[in-house]
């Protein structure tokens, strides 16, 4: 018999698990639940702070309460479920049980490494600085030291709501308790017996990427994620919020069963002896053009005199600092700018520090000090500029849709994100192109929207789309309706083809008009 050790996030206890657990037991399934010290109950050293190891023990209290056959050595049936900050004791506990643990399960989490508090993994940078702020005013530790629950409208800042219904938002408010500071602060620490354990990931994906988007990931080479494509590590995907033991119960305990026998989606290593989706031949057969190399520049130049009109392409993201090659010698880069170089106008591809979601003000500056750095070349004309950004790129294209300059003829964009995702903590920044949008005038936009995109990135482009109606933007969709995220290199199809001539006319058409 599988038995399921269900673990809660922050702020939550046991009840969040009722209809999950319900259903799991329906099925044949055993089923503990985890009260966590200070979430529901008490600590039983008065006076003692409660930190996360506090938090280990209580797993492991239940980890060694259970009995079944097996239970203690390699293959054991013992699932252990971690949701949100539940996953730090969850891997504190399965670390010292290794062998008695089944499987893993983290349930939209994050992925804690050795030596990190929990409170790294809170997506929102302002919320991060808030609850540390609140722990320095609290000193070394002391009892009370508590983070008191959101308020109705403040669970947004620790996870997507999507798919709560008001009820189950009044019951999550209602039931939920304050949050000890240490447990938060605490570094997890892990011997590495924990990596040995098999592992499933559950993505919610109203609350962050899809399976798609990790193979993406994984394949431009971010080492945290390298892990993910071993064979023990299947994923399975939710389209619902942070919450799905609430939003979706029978849905999660479908999949956490499927999850216990091995089931789920498995990743391709990014050296499994194949070409990894973004480097995939670019899907026109652009020519060859004479390239200049400066800095983080590339230029590619065409036939005859100057100054031509330039475009350049923005590469997305995040990409690791180590990713090789880097993006301006991504096929999609080069082709887009072997194109229209090959059309008369000069073509520029760059690198810019891209590396995590918090690294968007330097990547802006990045592109800023590019275009200044392309429009002072003799061979450009300086007052016939586009900019053209791709994926994870969008965001920065907020910078640019806010008043924009004179010499700035066009914005395109291809499978953009245009606007913070749930899980990014980005909510409150600058970097929000929908609402960016009404202070651009007559700038015209160019999106190119690909009808395979993922929930999530495609839920910002129907809300920039909605805005630019709202607001009478200049906007032109080009729609390669069975074009995926990536689909210059993806889907070479006519279709594909023939919707990349439509994007770069349109560009060029705004640039030289």
């Amino acid at each position: 018999m599988t038995v399921f050790i269900l673990v809660a996030g922050a702020f939550t206890g046991p009840h969040v698990w009722r209809d999950t657990a319900a259903r799991l037991t329906a099925e044949g399934a055993e089923v503990r639940t985890v009260t966590l010290t200070g979430l529901g109950r008490p600590s039983t050293d008065e006076g003692a702070a409660v930190d996360l190891e506090t938090h280990i023990a209580d797993v492991l209290a239940v980890v060694d309460s259970v009995t079944v056959p097996g239970a203690g050595e390699p293959g054991g049936e013992i699932v252990l479920v971690g949701h949100d900050y539940g996953i730090h004791p969850v891997l504190g506990a399965a670390d010292r049980r290794a062998r008695s643990i089944a499987r893993i399960v983290y349930l939209d989490s994050g992925m804690p490494q050795d030596g990190v508090p929990a409170l790294a993994a809170v997506p929102d940078q302002l919320l991060r600085e808030e609850v540390a702020e609140r722990a320095a005013g609290f000193g070394d530790g002391a009892t009370g030291d508590e983070l008191p629950p959101p308020a109705r409208d403040a669970w947004p800042r620790w996870g997507s709501t999507e798919g709560l219904s008001e009820a189950a938002l009044d019951g999550l408010t209602a039931l939920a308790a304050p949050q000890p500071l240490g447990t938060l602060l605490q570094p997890l620490r892990l011997t590495g017996a924990v990596a040995e354990v098999p592992a499933t990931g559950v993505l919610c994906t109203g609350n962050g990427p899809g399976v798609e988007m990790l193979q993406i990931m994984v394949d431009v080479g971010t080492p945290a994620l390298r892990a993910l494509a071993e064979a023990r590590v299947t994923f399975f995907e939710l389209p619902t919020g942070h919450w799905p033991m609430l939003s979706s119960p029978d849905a999660l305990a479908g999949v956490l069963i499927e999850a216990a026998s091995g089931g789920g989606h498995l990743l391709t290593p990014a050296e499994a002896g194949r070409t990894p989706a973004h480097l995939r031949p670019f899907l026109l057969d652009a020519p060859e053009r004479p390239r200049e190399r400066t800095g983080n520049i590339d230029l590619y130049l065409p036939d005859g005199p100057g100054p031509r009109p330039a475009v350049v392409f923005v590469h997305g993201g995040p990409v690791p600092a180590e990713a090789r090659p880097t993006p301006r010698d991504w096929p999609t880069l080069t082709g887009y700018a072997r194109q229209v170089a090959g059309q008369g106008v000069v073509g520029v591809t760059l690198d810019h520090r891209l590396h995590a979601v918090t690294d968007y003000e330097q990547a802006a500056a990045d592109v800023a000090d590019a275009v200044e750095r392309v429009r002072a070349d003799p061979r450009v004309d300086a007052d016939r500029i586009a900019l053209w950004f791709f994926s994870g790129g969008g965001p920065i294209t907020a910078e640019w849709l806010t008043d924009p300059p004179v010499w700035l003829r066009c914005v395109a964009a291809n499978y953009p994100i245009l606007a913070p995702l749930p899980g990014w903590g980005l909510t409150g920044s600058r970097f929000h192109p929908v609402r960016a949008l009404s202070r651009a005038g007559h700038l015209p936009v160019v999106l190119v929207r690909a009808g395979r995109e993922s929930a999530e990135i495609a839920a910002t482009v129907e809300e920039f789309v909605a805005e630019a109606a709202r607001c009478a933007a200049n906007l032109e969709i080009i729609d390669v309706p069975e074009g995926r995220h990536g689909f210059e290199t993806l889907d070479p199809t006519d279709g594909a083809r023939e919707a990349v001539h439509r994007a770069v006319g349109a560009v060029l058409a705004r640039l030289k008009g």
